[in-house]
């Protein structure tokens, strides 16, 4: 199928999915429709790709939605529970450590591969990271993209089924409202993210730039931070291609002799992170989506899409993932290197 081709079936499969979804009150519909149809399209040999700039600045416009929500008044419940806070992220990164550690010992993945491709951060920080320690980046961005999938799709279905009936209440969409000139700021602080992050080789720089300094502009009121439906869509399209047409038909033959290993070991990191978000439920005052998404392993882009459809705080998920992202960033190496060492391979 030619290009051309390509693009008008991704855009119009996109486009009616999406909407289905969005009909039904599917959280994070228009991430979730061109997500499914960039997978099969990859696994059906689709040979277009969106430019990483693009997928950059739609991170920096997912990031400025995000600073809507953060403001100062995240950091006293934090700061009040730091114990418990730290208790989870520990137990995130020794999770994700004991997965990638039972992946290496019962697959023939190498070392690094299994470490990078598990750690539950940022996955295009952790597949730009991978390479440089010896790990296979194109297994590390199958198992970082399929978990980003599986992830999604089990957040959304959460969300589904925690909001049940609230949903269908839900205010209309209003997809173009009057913009002023401070709509101009959120397209800039993309922009600057995107030309920023790379320069202080800050991982998911094109994300949390826009997201920090949004926020201190918007909570100051220096600014109020305009990011409408439409520009969001586009963004949330542009993300799910992305991440959909990543599942190319070689890289899931490479990695099809270890695919039930990387999806018991998907599996096990998101019943574990399960678990951590029901203790937080019971010791602080959030409600289980809320807790979910916070301790959810999967991209800190497709969390904040979804929790965006959704009655939840925003600011605390966005929080501990922000937090999670970077403790994983700094442990990741040695993480690697001690998996590497210790997991000895079992022979059949």
């Amino acid at each position: 199928m030619a290009p051309a081709a390509q693009w008008c079936f991704l855009i119009v499969a996109s486009l009616i999915l999406g909407f289905i979804f969005q009909y039904f009150n599917v959280p994070a519909a228009l991430l979730l429709g061109p997500m499914i149809v960039g997978v099969v399209m990859g696994l059906f040999g689709a040979t277009v790709r969106i430019p990483p700039l693009c997928f950059k600045i739609a991170q920096g416009v997912i990031g400025c939605m995000i600073a809507q929500a953060l403001s100062p008044s995240i950091l006293p419940p934090l700061l009040h529970d730091w114990f418990l806070v730290l208790v989870v992220l520990i137990c995130t990164l020794l999770a994700s450590g004991l997965s990638g550690w039972l992946l290496v010992k019962f697959s023939n993945l190498p070392g690094p591969t299994g470490a990078w491709g598990s750690s539950p951060g940022g996955a295009s920080a952790m597949v730009a990271m991978a390479g440089d320690f010896g790990a296979d980046v194109r297994l590390v961005a199958f198992m970082q993209y399929l978990r980003v999938l599986f992830v999604a799709t089990a957040a959304a279905f959460v969300a589904r089924m925690s909001l049940g009936d609230q949903m269908t209440g839900a205010a209309a969409v209003e997809w173009f409202p009057s913009l002023d000139g401070d709509f101009l700021v959120t397209p800039a602080l993309a922009l600057v993210g995107v030309w920023l992050g790379p320069k202080l080789r800050i991982p998911s720089g094109a994300l949390l730039i826009p997201a920090v300094a949004g926020a201190f502009l918007h909570s100051t009121g220096t600014v109020l931070l305009q990011v409408p439906e439409w520009l969001l869509a586009i963004a949330y399209t542009f993300i799910g291609w992305s991440v959909g047409l990543r599942f190319t038909r070689p890289i899931f033959k490479l990695a099809l002799r270890t695919l039930p290993q990387m999806m018991a070991s998907i599996i096990g990191l998101m019943l574990l992170c399960g678990a951590m978000a029901w203790v937080l439920t019971q010791i602080l005052h959030v409600d289980m989506l809320t807790a979910y998404l916070a301790t959810s392993p999967g991209g800190l882009d497709t969390v904040a899409i979804i929790a965006a459809g959704s009655h939840v705080d925003i600011s605390f998920i966005m929080a501990m993932q922000t937090l999670r992202l970077l403790t994983i960033i700094v442990t990741g190496p040695a993480m690697a290197r001690f998996i590497s060492r210790s997991a000895t391979p079992v022979t059949s």
